[in-house]
């Protein structure tokens, strides 16, 4: 005689709770669409969506790289400082080539390959990073911290403080071409908008079809567990943070860009707003959860709102205050989400227990 429990078991992915909790940030995007289509008539102007995403963009190319380093439960807090260097390389690139004193000449290069120089800078500080992490046993807050203040007084050596201005290039260098980047545009939308979304299909890719990207997210939720099973962790670590730093460097190109001029004070605080659109997205602190998509929504929720007080006459002390009120929400409700997933895993296992016990006295009757 075989007895079988009746008792409905707890299913985490239909409880009610779980998906709210999970599409949390989509719900709080279309609420602040709604509120401020009522309550500023030019939000929903095809002029002011196309300023919004293109200034998100910003936010959400750096989120990408960040998303990667915090699913493996790290955290890059140099990335507004390699934005800033990236964008003095590029700067002095243009304006006074590459610089040999030896032989006292300087060399120009065209414009596509001054890009991939600022690229591989940003994924060298990003690899500087992954070492010192993994080789050193160095905390990602203080390694990271540390390259903050190395790349910021790079940026300010690189020109003793000065501004690069005028990035135009000359045509008798072969160097012009450089605004275009950050005012060109295709079928009416901006490079800055096509470049958010083509990194977001690639990394959406990456993530979730390829053995890297299970690597990521194994390291993340056990790292020890992923060390077991054969993943290089120190390899998916400095990785993850050279990511992170190439993405800092295609934002540190496209300000450069936009203003036709390189700051080193270009991209200062821009890794808290990195930070904060992977939290609002849903992605864990603690690492091996969350999504590239999350991370876009929590851009455009950023944008969004940001946009919005502009636009309805906030004052700006007001836009940040209520803007750091959000992301402590966001951390707040992302930790009772991971309690109440862990009191639904018990709760699961514990019914099961419960269901094989009965099964067990019902065969020995």
């Amino acid at each position: 005689m075989t007895v079988r429990s009746t008792a409905k078991k707890p299913d985490i992915r239909r409880d009610p709770r779980m998906l709210f909790l999970q599409l949390r940030t989509l719900i709080a995007l279309f609420i602040l669409v709604v509120i401020f289509s009522f309550t500023a008539p030019a939000f929903l102007t095809t002029g002011n969506l196309i300023i919004l995403v293109k200034q998100l963009a910003i936010n959400a190319i750096l989120g990408i790289g960040m998303t990667f380093v915090i699913l493996t439960g790290g955290i890059d807090l140099s990335v507004g400082s390699i934005v800033g260097i990236c964008g003095m390389i590029a700067g002095g690139l243009i304006n006074e080539g590459l610089v040999l004193p030896i032989f006292g000449v300087s060399i120009f290069f065209n414009i596509p390959i001054v890009m991939l120089l600022t690229l591989l800078v940003g994924m060298f500080i990003g690899m500087i990073n992954g070492i010192v992490i993994t080789r050193f046993n160095v905390t990602p807050f203080i390694a990271t911290l540390g390259m903050l203040y190395l790349a910021r007084g790079g940026a300010l050596l690189r020109s003793n403080g000065a501004t690069f201005p005028n990035l135009v290039g000359l045509e008798a260098l072969g160097n012009t071409g450089f605004p275009l980047l950050g005012t060109g545009t295709i079928l009416n939308l901006p490079y800055p908008i096509w470049l958010m979304i083509v990194f977001a299909i690639i990394a959406t890719f990456v993530a979730l079809k390829t053995p890297f990207g299970r690597q990521v997210y194994a390291v993340g939720g056990n790292e020890r567990a992923a060390e077991l099973s054969g993943v290089r962790v120190n390899r998916v670590k400095v990785l993850v943070y050279m990511i992170s730093g190439f993405c800092a460097a295609v934002v540190g190109l496209i300000l450069t860009s936009q203003l036709v001029a390189a700051h080193p004070a270009t991209g200062t605080n821009y890794e808290l707003n990195a930070i904060a659109v992977v939290v609002l997205g849903g992605t864990s602190l603690s690492g091996g959860r969350g999504t590239i998509f999350g991370t876009i929504v929590g851009a455009f929720v950023i944008g969004v709102l940001n946009n919005g007080m502009v636009l309805i006459g906030l004052s700006e002390f007001v836009q940040v205050a209520i803007t750091g009120f959000v992301i402590i929400l966001a951390v707040v409700i992302d930790q009772f989400q991971q309690r109440l997933q862990r009191q639904l895993v018990l709760q699961q296992a514990t019914s099961q227990v419960v269901e094989q016990a009965q099964v067990k006295g019902g065969v020995a009757n």
